[in-house]
């Protein structure tokens, strides 16, 4: 289904083919020989923009998210496997983000970059072109440092000055009732979706 949000409606080849039960909302442009499976969600929103390259697979239930902070653009011949979570960031060519993994906002990923099943790179982290990111592990900062999920002290420390409540939200994690701030904002973005109008089916 295609979807128009804030009056842009999403922007197929149409080499492209999209399964019957994938949702593509607002700002999106899927290049030629995309292939977007049953239950992909990709949502560009409040002046957020995904732009796909060629030859791009996004697996079943994936969802690929730009925000009005984040666009989110992935390159030529790429694969987001099921059950995947890309928003706002920047993924060069010939990319592999396995089952599950997580990508966040600002993170850079180079040509031919892994991220293996259920591993994480976190916001504003750049993996150099060809890095591995090895099953269930976190890749953390500028450039990646690489950790096992029971390091979490480790990458709490490179995590924090990384600013997730500022860089994503705009909101120092010391405001008072800051879920309360922030899911108020968001709240108020995603109330937009109100006046989405479908494009096609």
């Amino acid at each position: 289904m295609l979807i128009a949000h804030a009056t842009i409606a999403p922007r197929i080849d149409p080499t492209a083919w999209l399964a019957p039960d994938a949702t593509i909302v607002g700002d999106v442009t899927i290049g030629a020989d995309c292939r977007v499976l049953w239950g992909a969600r990709l949502i560009g929103e409040g002046g957020g923009r995904i732009i796909i390259g060629r030859n791009a697979i996004v697996m079943e239930n994936a969802v690929v998210r730009a925000t009005p902070r984040h666009s989110c653009t992935i390159g030529d011949f790429c694969l987001i496997g099921p059950g995947a979570h890309v928003v706002g960031a920047r993924i060069g060519d010939q990319v592999f983000i396995a089952t599950g993994a997580a990508i966040f906002h600002g993170a850079e990923l180079g040509n031919g970059a892994e991220v293996r099943v259920h591993a994480t790179v976190h916001l504003r982290t750049r993996l150099a072109p060809g890095a591995v990111v090895p099953i269930g592990w976190v890749a953390v900062g500028d450039p990646a440092e690489l950790h096992p999920p029971s390091e979490h002290e480790a990458i709490w420390a490179t995590q924090r000055p990384l600013d997730f409540p500022g860089f994503v939200y705009g909101f120092d994690r010391a405001t008072p009732d800051l879920m309360r701030q922030v899911t108020e904002r968001l709240a108020s973005i995603l109330g937009r979706h109100r006046d989405d109008g479908t494009d096609s089916e």
